[in-house]
């Protein structure tokens, strides 16, 4: 997989000063092949009726913004959208469906694009992500 690695400086608002943040990024990717693969299992399953609640398989986010989204799924016909939770940082979590194409075009204030959270561990099921962010009024985790 081809890397190319950009030095991003952010300055946020808060308590959290000024930095550099050093990011590596997949170039046109927002998600690896194996999680491409266990989201494609995901709704190979869904489709056969079994009646599945999977842990995220992985996690985007708008570095600059609130957006965040955890994706469960990709549909094996256009390979380009994704079922999760979406949370737009509106206070309306919610599950639908995004397509990864669009997220690629996808710039916050600082235009920076949506990046995959290297470090996401899921601690829940989808539905136990739903139901905590629509209680909080945002994906916490």
């Amino acid at each position: 997989m081809k890397r190319i690695c950009e030095s991003v400086d952010m300055q946020f608002v808060g308590d959290i000063k000024r930095s550099d943040l050093s990011i590596i990024v997949a170039v046109k990717k927002l998600i690896t092949d194996e999680e491409r693969e266990q989201l494609l299992a995901n709704a190979a399953a869904r489709a056969r009726g079994q009646a599945i609640d999977p842990l995220p398989v992985v996690k985007l986010f708008t570095p600059d913004a609130h957006a965040t989204w955890l994706l469960t799924e990709l549909d094996p016909i256009d390979g380009d959208t994704a079922y999760g939770l979406c949370d737009l940082g509106l206070c309306m979590p919610a599950l639908g469906t995004v397509r990864l194409s669009d997220l690629e075009t996808i710039r916050g204030p600082r235009n920076l694009p949506v990046l995959r959270d290297l470090h996401f561990n899921p601690r829940f099921t989808l539905s136990e992500y739903t139901r905590r962010a629509q209680a909080d009024g945002s994906v916490n985790d």
